[in-house]
């Protein structure tokens, strides 16, 4: 089913529905960790907030959020995820 765009009135195809969630879920399971800080810092978390923030073509900006979140918390108790380690 397609949905329908708010700003163009066009429906967006499901295979782009399905490829955002996709890339909202990666984005957010990056880990910045340092030597410098005591603990990881979510990254991706900020990056995947600040583009849901500035998309064009949103989903819903809840869900968008809400995605972030639940891929940061899994990404942290679970050995998934990326972790970008800046230590020596």
């Amino acid at each position: 089913m397609a949905r329908l765009n708010k700003s163009r009135e066009r429906p967006e195809a499901d295979s782009t529905y399905f490829l955002k969630i996709l890339l909202y879920f990666v984005v957010g399971s990056i880990w910045l960790r340092s030597d410098l800080l005591p603990i990881p810092l979510p990254v991706g978390l900020i990056v995947g907030i600040l583009f849901a923030s500035h998309d064009h073509f949103q989903i819903d900006r809840k869900i968008e959020y809400a995605l972030l979140l639940v891929a940061a918390v899994v990404s942290l108790v679970a050995p998934i995820g990326i972790v970008l380690d800046l230590g020596g």
